[in-house]
């Protein structure tokens, strides 16, 4: 529309049929709990926003506002830089049903000029490019990147289970990664654990997946520790993390993370997996209410009836999928979002495409966590899984 006397008289049919407010009112508004909407880009929107405004970018608006906000009646405030872009935004929500629509006159630029309350982004360039997509859920926005960043994870196993999960925590820009791992890269592995390299058999399996975890994303921090868990190390490597990740292949390790985690009192994020088939949970020992790992296994099973993959074998995606599942649970309890698998164990069944949940109670006569358990050091759970196999 490059008539100017055309593009007068399109946005002044606009205002004849979208109500236009000042940014004083629209904050007396927001504080009334209407929802405010920065509708910039995203690149505007690093220079600073409306304090607890919604930044949605305009091209974005009507494929997502529903998901955020479904109740037509609530009142809706679009805001651009000077004015003209929002009245496009409150035009297409009326069209989708929404009742009461305005626009912000003079924008972004009017609001800040009089001295409105303005959050400034804490991310630079790189990081809310990197991280847009995640940014733009009102569940996570700066304060949740933020969160992710200043968060220590710390994975038992690079395998199977810890490369998807590594490559997640790391992509979402999880802040501090840990890698527990004493293996070395066999061929063999390659068909699931896929943040290892043909060109990287025989490397460590830690640095291997450093290698892979720093070229996909730079920001984080990645710790590795190239031994086996041990009673005499497992507090240490452990410590200082805000939750681990079970991606063992042995019940002995299983068992000395899961009395380290009580110990610890961090929540693990427990997942396994055999032939065609994977379960799930997570313990967090914060909660009163949560079961540990020896209320599902209360002792070790004779290692006769628990091969790993090397002996029953794994169908290549399925620790993928689990993997994944597990790296779910870890950002949801960082962000603190949505309801953790606690009490509950979600099983997979590959060949069905079925997923079961499980109720997994405390139990009170449990060995680890009961009323009357008692820890009797790392020593009694290294003997516990030896008299087992």
């Amino acid at each position: 529309m490059s008539d100017p006397m055309n593009r007068d008289a399109w946005l002044d049919e606009l205002r004849r049929r979208v109500p236009e407010i000042s940014p004083a009112e629209a904050l007396a508004w927001q504080t009334r709990g209407a929802l405010l909407i920065d509708v910039r880009e995203d690149a505007e929107r690093a220079a600073g926003t409306p304090a607890n405004a919604l930044g949605l970018s305009r091209g974005f608006l009507e494929l997502r506002i529903e998901q955020l906000e479904a109740d037509r009646d609530r009142a809706m405030l679009m805001l651009c830089g000077s004015g003209q872009r929002s009245l496009l935004a409150a035009e297409a929500l009326q069209r989708l049903g929404y009742r009461q629509v305005s626009s912000v006159t003079g924008g972004f630029n009017r609001w800040k000029a009089e001295g409105l309350p303005i959050t400034t982004s804490t991310l630079d360039a790189d990081a809310a490019e990197r991280y847009a997509r995640q940014l733009q859920l009102p569940q996570v926005g700066e304060v949740g990147q933020a969160r992710l960043a200043a968060a220590n994870v710390v994975l038992l196993g690079a395998g199977g289970l810890g490369a998807p999960a590594a490559l997640y925590l790391a992509a979402a820009g999880v802040g501090r990664l840990t890698l527990i791992d004493d293996d070395r890269v066999e061929r063999s592995n390659l068909h699931r654990q896929i943040i290892h390299a043909d060109a990287r058999v025989g490397m460590a399996k830690t640095e291997s997946a450093r290698i892979a975890l720093q070229a996909l994303n730079p920001r984080i921090r990645i710790e590795l520790h190239d031994e086996r868990l041990q009673a005499g190390n497992v507090e240490k490597l452990l410590a200082g993390h805000d939750l681990v990740i079970d991606g063992a292949d042995n019940f002995p390790a299983r068992y000395l993370l899961a009395a380290a985690s009580r110990q610890l009192k961090l929540p693990m994020v427990y997942g396994a997996v055999e032939r065609f088939s994977g379960q799930l949970s997570v313990f967090d020992p914060r909660r009163d209410d949560s079961p540990c790992y020896r209320c599902l296994f209360p002792e070790p099973p004779a290692a006769a009836d628990a091969p790993n993959c090397s002996e029953a074998g794994v169908l290549g995606v399925l620790p993928g999928i689990v993997g994944l599942l597990q790296a779910t649970e870890a950002l949801k309890l960082i962000l603190g979002l949505g309801e953790p698998l606690v009490g509950r164990l979600l099983s997979f069944d590959a060949l069905g495409m079925h997923f079961r949940e499980t109720r997994l109670p405390r139990d009170p006569a449990c060995p680890g966590c009961g009323v009357s358990a008692t820890f009797g050091g790392y020593e009694d759970v290294v003997r516990l899984c030896s008299a087992a196999s």
